[in-house]
């Protein structure tokens, strides 16, 4: 069903686009926009349970892409490096091709919030204070909005600038 990778030598393993998909902050999410354009967006990201998830708006461009068509692909690229001498920078990319949808779970919603705000915040109680908000009756959590993209082919590959 997938494309086997042209450039079948510089494929990375499994775990080593888990790694990237685990460490990096932030990729590039690509869904069929208005008018079947491709529509891009650079999103912060978590990679849980095999899953990739975002925190993000509940209404726009990309959630009415998303509810109109399912199938996405999201990329991430890691910082890179340069081998000592060269003046290219090798870089570890890697495609997920998948479904994603708006998780309803109000848990699993909490959790991923959780795990986001860990990632990205500078220390856990300020992710506990940012959680209250959302937790807050009057800001209910059914208004957060977490998307969850279930892969069904992740590929990845060191590029080498030169």
């Amino acid at each position: 069903m997938f494309r086997k990778m042209r450039r079948f030598k510089q494929q990375i393993s499994f775990e080593e686009c888990e790694k990237v998909l685990f460490e990096q902050p932030r990729g590039v999410l690509a869904v069929l926009g208005d008018n079947d354009y491709p529509y891009t967006v650079p999103l912060d990201h978590i990679y849980s349970d095999g899953k990739i998830y975002f925190h993000c708006a509940g209404e726009g461009h990309k959630i009415d892409a998303i509810r109109k068509h399912n199938k996405v692909s999201f990329c991430v690229m890691d910082e890179g490096y340069r081998k000592e001498g060269e003046w290219a920078l090798n870089i570890n990319s890697v495609v997920v091709f998948g479904r994603i949808k708006e998780v309803k779970d109000v848990r699993i919603k909490e959790e991923k919030l959780r795990l986001l705000g860990l990632k990205y915040n500078p220390s856990p109680e300020d992710v506990e204070d940012e959680l209250k908000r959302y937790l807050d009756p009057e800001k209910h959590i059914d208004r957060v909005t977490i998307l969850e993209l279930t892969p069904e082919h992740i590929t990845g590959k060191l590029v080498n600038e030169s």
